[in-house]
């Protein structure tokens, strides 16, 4: 059931029984030669809708810009700022706590999100605790990235090894291969092995990223991405966040 295609009674009737919602988000950002912009959004997005089919919980829209400013050195890329993305975030969660849900599951596809999306889940928090005259509110949050389940990080490591790299992922590319088959774009002949490094790196801003990782990605082969292993990756992740979203909302 996703929100967006759904009538204001028919949310309302929803609620009646369950209290959770899945909330997917993404961002806007370069990819490497190869990956689409929209890759995170576009992983996240369709993980989201599958967990909602098997957990019958309702699905918001995507949020698909997300905190990416040190990737606005490649051109196509979309960013809010910090402060902007928390407020976001922060305003979706209290709208939706406001029509009574109770349990509000992030699936995100960008790393550059978790730091502010944890912050924004505090600002919420802070609001309820430091102001009398909002009632007590029961609602809970949580963030969990696709890439980073127990289970679909072993099996990504599995199939691709260290050639998955840290950004402008195998594994992430490959999944969008298996959604967009039609869509897919070939490595170059001539692609030289990607730069390595961690997302955790020290880097300062988009110039310093692109200095550094001239062509986007961050120690991946995107030569090793296929839709086959994208489909294995997609459905494993499906299911490992659909078990943990049920325990979730039933919490």
């Amino acid at each position: 059931m996703l929100l967006g295609l759904s009538t204001w009674p028919e949310v309302e009737h929803y609620l009646d029984d369950n209290t959770g919602i899945i909330v997917p988000v993404g961002s806007t950002e370069q990819h490497g030669p190869t990956g689409f912009l929209g890759t995170d959004f576009i992983t996240a997005t369709a993980i989201a809708e599958k967990c909602g089919e098997q957990t019958n919980c309702l699905v918001a829209p995507p949020i698909t810009v997300g905190m990416a400013q040190h990737h606005m050195g490649f051109p196509g890329t979309i960013t809010l700022r910090p402060g902007t993305y928390i407020n976001v975030i922060v305003d979706w969660i209290t709208s939706l706590s406001k029509h009574g849900f109770q349990r509000i599951y992030f699936i995100n596809g960008h790393g550059g999100n978790i730091a502010p999306t944890i912050t924004a889940f505090n600002e919420f928090y802070a609001s309820v605790s430091l102001h009398p005259e909002t009632k007590q509110s029961s609602t809970l949050c949580k963030l969990v990235n696709w890439w980073t389940m127990p289970g679909t990080d072993a099996l990504i490591k599995d199939i691709f090894g260290e050639a998955d790299g840290a950004h402008a992922t195998a594994s992430e590319i490959a999944i969008t291969q298996y959604l967009h088959p039609d869509s897919i774009k070939p490595a170059p002949d001539d692609l030289e092995p990607a730069k390595t490094g961690s997302p955790a790196l020290d880097i300062h801003n988009a110039y310093d990223f692109r200095r550094r990782f001239a062509d986007g990605r961050i120690g991946s082969d995107v030569r090793k991405a296929n839709p086959k292993d994208g489909e294995i990756i997609f459905n494993k992740a499906v299911r490992e966040i659909a078990e943990d979203c049920s325990s979730f909302i039933r919490s």
